[in-house]
Order: C-alpha cells, then sequence, then structure tokens
C-alpha cells in the first residue's frame, strides 16, 4: 500500500468556467468567511469540482451522518449566480502549520489558474472584542486601483487595522496572489470573535455581491442571526446574574 503525497488534488468533474472569482471561505473568526462561502452553495446551483487532501491538515477523518470516514479535505465548487462565475474553496480546517499553510495556499492558486480564475477574495472575520449588532466590512486589497470601487459600497480601510495583519490562508492567499499578478481583497466582517456570526457573514456578502454584480437571498442567515441573538441573551443574562453581587454576596467582603 502507498503512502499519499503530502498535497494530492482530485479533480472530480470537467466543469467550463467563465471569467470566474475564486472565493475563499475557511474557517477563521467567527466561522464569518465559512458562514458566506457556504451561503453561497446553498443559495445557487452549484458543482463540485476539486477536492484537496493532504498531510498539512489536521490528523483525522470526517463521519458522515451514514457513518462513512474520509479524510479531512478542502473542495472547490463552481457556482453559477446567473450573473457571475464563482470558484468557491470550502472546507472544515486550515492548515496546522506555517510551512503547510504556505504550501497549500500555493496549491488553491494553482487550482484556481487551472480554470482561468481573474482575481481573488478572502472571506473572513476581524475580531473587535465585544459583540457587534450591526458589523462593518473592513478590507485589504493587493493594489491600490482595487479600494475606490470597495469604498463606495461601504467598505472600510483603516489605519493599523486589523491589528497583526490577516493571518492564516486569507493572508496568504492576497501575498501570494499580488506576486502573480492576480487581485485580491480580503473581506472582514466586524466580529465578537468568540460566537459564530451569521449578521457578519451577511454583510461581507453584501458587499461581496455588489462588487461581483449579482444577487443573493439572505432569509436562513436570518434565520440562523435570530438563533444567535437568542444565544447572546441567555449569555448577557447569565452574566448579569454573576456581575451584580447580591446583600448575602457583601456580607462575605470586610
Amino acid at each position: 500500500m502507498s503512502g499519499m503525497d503530502v498535497i494530492e488534488v482530485d479533480e472530480l468533474t470537467e466543469y467550463t468556467l467563465t471569467d470566474p472569482v475564486l472565493i475563499e471561505g475557511l474557517p477563521g473568526v467567527g466561522h464569518v468567511g465559512k458562514l458566506a462561502a457556504e451561503h453561497l452553495l446553498d443559495e445557487f446551483p452549484s458543482t463540485r469540482v476539486f477536492e484537496v487532501v493532504s498531510e498539512e491538515f489536521p490528523p483525522q477523518v470526517t463521519v458522515a451522518d451514514d457513518g462513512v470516514a474520509r479524510l479531512v479535505h478542502a473542495s472547490f465548487h463552481a457556482v453559477d449566480t446567473g450573473d457571475r462565475d464563482l470558484l468557491v474553496l470550502t472546507g472544515d480546517h486550515q492548515a496546522q502549520t506555517n510551512r503547510g499553510h504556505y504550501t497549500l495556499a500555493s496549491q488553491f492558486l494553482d487550482i484556481a489558474e487551472t480554470v482561468g480564475v481573474t482575481a481573488v477574495y478572502a472571506l473572513g472575520g476581524v475580531p473587535t472584542g465585544e459583540l457587534v449588532d450591526d458589523p462593518g466590512v473592513l478590507a485589504a486589497v493587493t493594489e491600490d486601483a482595487l479600494r475606490e470601487p470597495l469604498e463606495s459600497v461601504g467598505v472600510q480601510f483603516r489605519e493599523g487595522e486589523p491589528a497583526g495583519g490577516i493571518v492564516g490562508v486569507s493572508g496568504l492567499l492576497l501575498g501570494l496572489a499580488a506576486r502573480r499578478g492576480v487581485p485580491a481583497t480580503c473581506l472582514m466582517g466586524e466580529t465578537s470573535g468568540y460566537l459564530v456570526d451569521p449578521k457578519s457573514a451577511r454583510a461581507i456578502l453584501e458587499v461581496l455581491a455588489a462588487r461581483l454584480n449579482f444577487s443573493v437571498e439572505y432569509s436562513s442567515l436570518e434565520e440562523r442571526a435570530a438563533e444567535m441573538a437568542e444565544v447572546v441573551e441567555k449569555i448577557e443574562q447569565m452574566q448579569m446574574q454573576h456581575s451584580a453581587p447580591t446583600e448575602d454576596d457583601l456580607r462575605y467582603i470586610g
């Protein structure tokens, strides 16, 4: 039995895309990018065209509802929005090492180039450390010409943010795409950083739809946002109950 290569790419089906844009939505802060990317797959016709397995992913398998186990992997989906073709990258994990991040990000761009991708959008979250009711969207770009079109749809460029730069695949896709001459943008929705954030996912999708000229429904994200609002309310109630000392509590002071 032979072992696997460090990275193996399986082409699942042949599919022709017209002027496609790569959309990356791997897990990150608040699962913002992952939620956004998966929402695109839920709302539009899509075909899984590539699967990437790698020793750089965590050493585990995923187990489906039917009990079938599969190696951890990332998937590329051809998505037809009706107005713009997308190549959407999804998965449940990022690489575990610095070298792995570079290796996988380079491979992702290699795949994108084979189908003629003309631009890259990495989706993610930027942590605020507190709950955000109306999340804004920040961006980083690989060339100055990309700024004005984003600012025209409400995207913010803030000096010194995100603090510490963009870590992981989203940051590397920008840096490596720039070296290949491919324009790239990272859209980051404001999020607390400690809860799954459908509101932030919607915020970056609204920007993406405006920039790429397609329309998408948000009802399922709104439902998830309502569910998260209930969770947040319960957390706030618990915090209030524990933060205000009772008369009995004060008897033990001094």
